[in-house]
């Protein structure tokens, strides 16, 4: 993935977020099965919206832990207007 780096602050919500993610991943994996296996498709239709609304939850959290530990960090030591460029770019990708 392009732009990977590692912050040396705190997330406190980052296991959490990866817990979700790999919960998610698993759901996921049996909706895909579900599809396979020739499911109702109002039922696997259904299932996709829970894994969009786990997704959303989980992206709302990793905003959160952001917002509260990189953004924060930044303003102390000078470099938000990098790190807001960066987080309104992610925002303009997510939510179109």
């Amino acid at each position: 993935m392009s732009g990977q780096h590692s912050h040396d602050h705190n997330h406190k919500y980052r296991k959490q977020i990866v817990n979700r993610l790999a919960r998610i991943e698993g759901h996921l994996r049996s909706v895909k099965e579900m599809t396979a296996e020739g499911r109702d498709c109002s039922e696997v239709l259904l299932q996709i919206a829970a894994v969009q609304k786990a997704l959303d939850s989980a992206a709302k959290l990793l905003l959160k832990d952001h917002l509260e530990s990189c953004v924060v960090d930044a303003v102390h030591s000078g470099n938000q207007d990098e790190v807001l460029a960066a987080l309104n770019k992610a925002l303009d990708n997510y939510i179109r």
